[in-house]
């Protein structure tokens, strides 16, 4: 709170400057024109140049006063040259001749350009921004004092006010018309006419609002009539005094209905001042080519929209008029290229035509939703969507208005549908807050007329826009507009009436808008080549398959989308065959993208209804003909090259096929019931599985050179591993841990899930060995040795407890057949290894003969008893002997040389 003495300070100091600003500006005036007289002195008197000499003058001797050899300019230390008056004293004949003509004009002085010191910067610009500040604020503080003094009754204090107020806007006149007659610029940052200007426009404003507000001498509608009155007058000296002041012209008309306000809001009166207020704005942004005034209007009209939608009975009509009012001015006025509006180079998008329509049908969809569909909001939306067709048809500028009417035509759709389907939002965890079964209804015909309007509006316009402009993007966003809108819509109308269950009728539209943009792709590809048409071709296409794929969706069960959008990825590549456009193969790529969230969200694809049949179910198809989709793709896309899209759809190529194999395991393992806990016979299946595939990857790897084969073998084959210790060996295990029935004596869980793997992993590695690196290969060997001397061990002890391996004790017996059944393996192993000459087989039956002497050694020694002790070591060491000898006889044989022969005497 501020004292009286610092008031009447504040008053002195603001009426000093008002008087110190008419003063200065004065002296500058008269300053400038001394300088305009000092200049048209110093030309009459400056020498004129003669004219290059011809031939024969150039024969004449130079004139004394001239010398060859004198340079042209004199140095800084040399005596000062004579006056000028001396040397025109005796002028050359020729300069004589010439002097007597007129003058030629001097060129235009060149601009400043140098940067402004400290000091001018203080004098020039900051000085007159304090001063336009000082005698605002010495309006504001005079209305104070007043009050708080009771010097003055209220009627003179708003007198007063308005009376300071015309004089600072007579000032800002006055000042300016003298600069304009003295032929002075005025500063580009401080422009002192434009600050009297501002500061009156302020004081004007505060004088009225304390008319209304504080003293109520004003009823409402005068007041709003005046502050509007002011707003608008502000705006067109803009005209006069540059863009600050019509920044706080358009400031002050948008802010002027919050200052005066009712308790019941009229919505009309509110608009249609808007208009006046949006219709001065964009003509004013128009004259002087202000985009930041267009900008800051268009973002005002739009906030001015949002508190009215949070009213309990919402007015429809005056908020309809508000956007279709703003749209109608904003084509008039703003988009370039189209009625008045600036002219642009053609085929360019300008962002500011294109985001002023947006912006407005952005309103018009939020009136649509907050009204709950209302039949007058939904035709104003409408119009406004058929008022961008018809803008961007004839101006190219605006074409990217088309995107926001796609994206709100959409939204607005898939709105209405949700609101009569509220069982959509809800999600695992519960219902969204505020979703309930009391969904308001609107009228479905309105809705269906509208769609078709749309549907048809845009499909129809984004083929006829082909070959209309030599820029390649105008065509494209046409295009793409008309395919993608027909097929949202569908895709909401399909939501809303048939509740996501399949529905004849809407596969027959689908199958109706395929066959149209399947005869659109035709018809473009027999047109002649023009800027877009190929990408544009690209997506009547791709539009074509997006159909068919939403035809198999409606016509069959929930699960057909996610084939379908894997169809899309697949056709989309194979239409890169014969369009080789870089957006074609991203397409592709998105698609096999969307597919994977898909299936992320459900794993089962049709939720519980998966059935229960094993292999053929839902599961075949959902994730069967996606892999084959995506394998397909590649083919077709690595036909062109081996880029980002190639490899991301083999990725989910990969992906799909492994899943498929693990989710059928699983169903199979499971008798159906997918949340149930793994098993002994899944671990065997997914790693026999895995391991198929990745020997399938490594052959493929070498054909394709691909990175994403190379390193989904390496990752294919880590998950194997991982399956492999931790299920198999670990949890699962029927000797350590799990009581799990194994079956018969030979055809049983252990043959599946030991000996198999032994098998698959010796393949891998023989498919990996002179590929990648020796200790890879040899680590997977390994892995086949202890896979297959485990099958050895635990078919031993099936044969002696039975089917249930955990339970009972180990007899002597069993104890001595493990190491006779690891010694026969042993020499098995070293059979195959002389047979094809294997070492890493011999080196395989080195180890488990090792193993096996050390189990000897370790523990029948001690734990065995009788005879089967001294058999144990007897069948040990005859197997170690023999095996000696064949080590010696046949893989290590030294060749005896023969002495050499006598020599024989002749």
């Amino acid at each position: 709170m501020f004292d009286g003495p610092f008031d009447v300070f504040a008053l002195i100091i603001a009426i000093v400057a008002f008087l110190i600003a008419i003063k200065a500006s004065g002296q500058a005036a008269e300053l400038r024109r001394r300088l305009n007289a000092l200049e048209a002195m110093s030309y009459a008197q400056r020498p004129v140049q003669p004219p290059p000499l011809m031939p024969v003058q150039e024969q004449a001797p130079a004139p004394a006063t001239m010398a060859a050899e004198q340079p042209p300019l004199a140095p800084e230390a040399e005596p000062a040259a004579p006056p000028l008056d001396t040397e025109q004293a005796s002028p050359p004949p020729l300069a004589a001749s010439v002097s007597a003509e007129a003058p030629p004009p001097l060129p235009a002085p060149a601009p400043d350009i140098r940067e402004p010191g400290f000091e001018e910067q203080l004098g020039t610009r900051w000085v007159v921004w304090i001063g336009g500040l000082a005698l605002a604020l010495g309006g504001f503080f005079m209305v104070r004092y007043s009050i708080e003094a009771g010097l003055l009754g209220p009627g003179v204090r708003v007198f007063l006010g308005g009376l300071f107020a015309a004089a600072l806007l007579g000032a800002g006149e006055w000042t300016r018309r003298k600069e304009s007659i003295s032929n002075i610029a005025a500063l580009p940052i401080a422009n002192i006419p434009a600050i009297l200007t501002a500061a009156g426009t302020a004081v004007a404003f505060a004088t009225i609002y304390a008319a209304y507000a504080l003293y109520g001498f004003l009823v409402p509608a005068t007041a709003f009539v005046l502050l509007g009155i002011v707003a608008m007058c502000t705006l067109a000296a803009a005209l006069l005094h540059g863009p600050a002041l019509a920044g706080l012209g358009v400031v002050g008309a948008f802010v002027t209905p919050v200052l005066v306000s009712s308790g019941k809001p009229d919505y009309w009166a509110l608009y249609i001042y808007l208009a006046v207020v949006t219709a001065a704005s964009f003509g004013l942004a128009r004259i002087r080519l202000w985009r930041w005034l267009a900008v800051t209007t268009i973002a005002f009209a739009v906030l001015w929209l949002l508190p009215g939608l949070d009213a309990e009975q919402l007015q429809v009509a005056p908020h309809a008029f508000h956007v279709i009012a703003g749209f109608v001015l904003a084509a008039l006025l703003v988009v370039c290229g189209f009625m008045f509006g600036p002219a642009i180079e053609d085929g360019e998008i300008e962002p500011i035509s294109s985001g002023s329509l947006g912006a407005y049908l952005f309103g018009a969809m939020l009136i649509v939703l907050s009204s709950a569909h209302a039949d007058l909001a939904l035709i104003a939306f409408a119009l406004l969507v058929g008022g961008t067709l018809l803008v961007a048809w004839r101006a190219p500028a605006a074409t990217g208005a088309l995107g926001a009417a796609a994206a709100t035509v959409f939204i607005v759709f898939a709105e209405w549908a949700v609101r009569a389907n509220p069982d959509m939002l809800v999600l695992p965890g519960g219902a969204m807050s505020g979703v309930g079964p009391s969904a308001i209804d609107s009228s479905v015909t309105l809705h269906l007329v509208t769609a078709a309007l749309f549907a048809a509006g845009f499909g129809i316009a984004g083929f006829l826009a082909q070959g209309r402009s030599n820029s390649a993007i105008i065509p494209v966003v046409w295009s793409a507009a008309g395919v993608a809108t027909p097929i949202a819509i569908l895709v909401a109308l399909y939501a809303r009436i048939a509740h996501l269950d399949h529905s004849i009728p809407f596969a027959i539209l689908a199958v109706l808008l395929a066959a149209s943009f399947g005869a659109a792709t035709e018809a473009l590809t027999r047109r002649e080549t023009r800027p877009g048409s190929m990408i544009s071709t690209a997506l009547f296409a791709t539009g074509t398959l997006g159909a068919l794929a939403l035809a198999l969706t409606f016509a069959l069960e929930k699960g057909w989308l996610t084939i379908a959008l894997a169809l899309m990825s697949l056709g989309t590549a194979w239409i890169s065959l014969q369009r080789p456009i870089p957006f074609l193969r991203w397409l592709a790529a998105i698609f096999a993208a969307l597919v994977t969230a898909r299936i992320a969200y459900d794993p089962r694809i049709v939720g519980d209804a998966v059935g229960t049949t094993p292999i053929f179910n839902w599961l075949l198809w959902g994730y069967g003909l996606p892999a084959a989709s995506f394998w397909g793709a590649s083919i077709f896309l690595r036909r062109r090259a081996d880029d980002p899209p190639l490899r991301m759809v083999e990725t989910a190529a990969i992906l799909f096929t492994a899943l498929l194999a693990f989710m059928e395991i699983r169903h199979f393992a499971t008798g159906g019931r997918m949340t149930a806990g793994p098993s002994l016979l899944e671990f065997a299946l997914q790693v026999c599985v895995t391991l198929a595939m990745a020997i399938g990857l490594e052959r493929l790897r070498l054909r394709s050179q691909s990175i994403v084969h190379n390193v989904g073998a390496v990752v294919l084959t880590a998950i194997a591993g991982f399956i492999a210790v931790f299920g198999l060996l670990i949890l699962e295990n029927p000797m350590v841990l799990s009581s799990v029935n194994v079956g018969a004596l030979v055809f049983n869980l252990l043959l599946l899930g030991y000996a198999l793997p032994a098998v698959l992993m010796l393949l891998l590695s023989y498919a990996v060995a002179g590929h990648r690196s020796v200790a890879y290969a040899n680590t997977i060997a390994g892995g086949a040795l202890v896979f297959a001397l485990s099958y050895v061990t635990l078919e031993i002890r099936r044969f002696y407890h039975g089917p249930v391996l955990l339970y009972g004790g180990t007899t002597s017996a069993e104890q001595y057949t493990y190491s006779i059944g690891w010694l026969a393996f042993g020499v098995v192993l070293l059979g195959a290894g002389i047979l094809f000459n294997s070492e890493r087989a011999r080196l395989a039956s080195a180890a488990v003969i090792a193993l096996t002497i050390l189990k000897a050694f370790a523990i029948d020694v001690w734990t065995l008893t009788g005879v089967y002790r001294a058999l144990s070591f007897m069948c040990l060491g005859v197997v170690l002997v023999a095996i000696g000898w064949l080590y010696q006889r046949i893989l290590f044989r030294r060749q005896v040389v023969p002495p050499p022969a006598a020599p024989t005497s002749s």
